[in-house]
């Protein structure tokens, strides 16, 4: 498929996927006779893992790092999973967060509310 329909299943923007390529975070991109590039499936599902990862917060770097580790093939499983449970960790941190933040803003309305009364 061609760029276009690879940014609408992926959620990416067609400027995205050409700079992720850029920046070697997609493997095995093949072009066309025509040059221009032709997405398979796979490279569907992982530049819909691209777009969450990066929604996440992941830093362009670990994404490099994870993409790179990816390109080796199954021997750097344990690695990339390394990658996503820090990454994980790291989300929850971010939910505990934000929970304490909404707590505080809720409780902070809730007084502002009895003042308008």
């Amino acid at each position: 498929m061609r760029i276009s329909e690879a940014a609408a299943r992926s959620g990416l923007k067609v400027d995205t996927i050409r700079y992720y390529e850029a920046e070697g975070l997609i493997p095995n991109v093949t072009r066309g006779s025509d040059g221009q590039r032709r997405f398979s499936p796979e490279n569907v599902d992982w530049l819909t893992l691209l777009y969450w990862l990066r929604k996440t917060g992941m830093p362009m770097k670990v994404m490099q790092r994870f993409a790179a580790l990816y390109a080796q093939g199954d021997a750097t499983i344990p690695d990339r999973r390394s990658i996503l449970l820090d990454h994980s960790l790291l989300l929850a941190k971010r939910r505990d967060d934000l929970d304490r933040c909404d707590e505080i803003l809720t409780r902070k309305l809730e007084i502002y509310e009895e003042y308008l009364r």
